[in-house]
C-alpha cells in the first residue's frame, strides 16, 4: 500500500512555482498577483485564506486580501468583483464559499471575468474544461489528477467511482476521469445520496474518489483488494481524547480500508495540500495568459 503523500507533493510543486517566480524577478519581470475575497468571519474560511496567504507569500507571489462585512450586500460585492476584474495588476482572484444568505453565489460566480477565474467555477471555465479545452480546471480536482500523475497510478480503463455530484468535486472529477490521455481514459459511475445499493458499485470499482462529507462512510467490506482511494472529505469529529476536542476525519475508514488498497490518501495530509498548491499554478496560468495580451 502506497500513500498518496499531498503534503510532499503539494510542497514539490510550491518549490517549483517558486523558481519559475525567482526567474521572472531575475527577468525584471511581473510576478504573478492573486487576491482573495472574503465576506464575513466564518472561522473555516478564515483559516483557509490565510493559508492561501501564506502560500503566496512562501513562492514569491504577490497576495490582497479583500474582508468584507458579513452585512455586505450582493450589490457592494459585485462592485468589488468588478474592480478586480478591470485590476490589470490582478493576476487571478477567488471568492470564499459560502457567502452570507443574503447574496446570490451564482450570480457572483457569474460576475468573475473568466480569464482571472483561478477558482475554475465560472461557466465557461467549467464548460471549456467539459470539452477538452485549455482552461482552469477547479483547484481540487486538479489537485487530484497530479496526485495520480506524479505516483503514477494507472487510470486507463478503469473503473471509477466516484461519491459525491458537488460542482466543486464529484461533477468535475467524473468528467475529468473520463476524458482522453492521463490521469484519465477510465470508465466513469457517479453516485450520490440517492444512488441505491452503492456499495455493490463500490466493489466495482479499481479507483474511488469520495467527496460526501460524511465520516468513515467508506468501509472495507465496502471495496475490493488492490484499490485506489481518494478521500476528499474533510469533517470535525467529537473527540474528548483530543486537547482540541475534536479530530479530523476523512469520508474513508482509513484504517481498515487501507489494509486493502493499493493506493491511498490520508486525511488530513491528503487532497487538502494540494488543493491551494493548485490553485498557485492556476494564478501563474493566470499570469501567462495576462503576458501573452
Amino acid at each position: 500500500m502506497t500513500i498518496l503523500d499531498g503534503k510532499k507533493i503539494s510542497n514539490d510543486i510550491k518549490d517549483e512555482i517558486a523558481e519559475e517566480v525567482k526567474k521572472m524577478k531575475a527577468k525584471g519581470e511581473k510576478v504573478p498577483h492573486l487576491a482573495a475575497v472574503i465576506v464575513g468571519n466564518d472561522g473555516a474560511s478564515l483559516t483557509y485564506v490565510g493559508s492561501k496567504v501564506r502560500a503566496c507569500e512562501r513562492v514569491g507571489f504577490e497576495s490582497t486580501l479583500i474582508q468584507l462585512s458579513n452585512t455586505t450586500s450582493e450589490i457592494e460585492l459585485l462592485d468589488t468583483i468588478e474592480e478586480l476584474n478591470n485590476n490589470d495588476d490582478i493576476d487571478g482572484f477567488i471568492v470564499q464559499l459560502p457567502l452570507p444568505e443574503q447574496i446570490d453565489e451564482q450570480n457572483v460566480l457569474l460576475a468573475v471575468d473568466p480569464n482571472k477565474d483561478v477558482d475554475g467555477f465560472h461557466p465557461m471555465n467549467f464548460g471549456r474544461m467539459a470539452l477538452d479545452m485549455s482552461t482552469f480546471i477547479p483547484a481540487t480536482p486538479f489537485g487530484i489528477l497530479e496526485l495520480l500523475d506524479r505516483y503514477q497510478v494507472e487510470t486507463s480503463g478503469k473503473h471509477t467511482v466516484v461519491i459525491g455530484r458537488s460542482h466543486i468535486v464529484g461533477r468535475p472529477m467524473s468528467i475529468l476521469m473520463g476524458r482522453k490521455g492521463f490521469p484519465g481514459n477510465s470508465t466513469v459511475t457517479l453516485t450520490h445520496s440517492r444512488t441505491k445499493n452503492i456499495e455493490e458499485i463500490t466493489k466495482q470499482a479499481d479507483i474511488i474518489i469520495t467527496a460526501l462529507g460524511k465520516p468513515e462512510f467508506l468501509k472495507a467490506d465496502m471495496v475490493k483488494n488492490g484499490v485506489v482511494v481518494i478521500d476528499v472529505g474533510i469533517t470535525r469529529v467529537p473527540d474528548a481524547t483530543k486537547q482540541r476536542g475534536y479530530r479530523i476525519t476523512g469520508d474513508v475508514d482509513f484504517e481498515n480500508v487501507s489494509k486493502k488498497a493499493s493506493f491511498i490518501t490520508p486525511v488530513p495530509g491528503g487532497v487538502g495540500p494540494m488543493t491551494i498548491a493548485m490553485l498557485l499554478k492556476n494564478t501563474l496560468l493566470a499570469r501567462e495568459r495576462h503576458s501573452k495580451k
